[in-house]
């Protein structure tokens, strides 16, 4: 039972670590894209901001439901109970 605890524990951490990683690399790497885009084009600079945003409010979002879902199964664990009825 300590064990499934413990890997819970892990996998939660692993969740929330690759997520903020993976929202950290896109959100550089598509800043990085818009200010080249900007500087090549300053009057399209007005359009790529909005849609900048945009995605960096859908990929902060996933990261955040990531976050949600691995809080969940740390705090109220449903495979808990999948264990405590199994047979000794």
């Amino acid at each position: 039972m300590m064990e499934v605890i413990s890997f819970v524990a892990l996998a939660a951490g692993i969740i929330i670590g690759l997520g903020a990683f993976g929202a950290c690399v896109g959100i550089g790497i598509m800043g990085s894209k818009y200010l080249e885009s900007a500087a090549r084009q300053p009057e399209l600079m007005g359009e790529l901001q909005t849609k900048m945003f945009l995605l960096v409010g859908l990929i902060d979002a996933s990261f955040i439901i990531g976050t949600g879902v691995a809080l969940w199964f740390a705090t109220a664990n449903p495979f808990l109970a999948q264990i405590a009825n199994l047979p000794k």
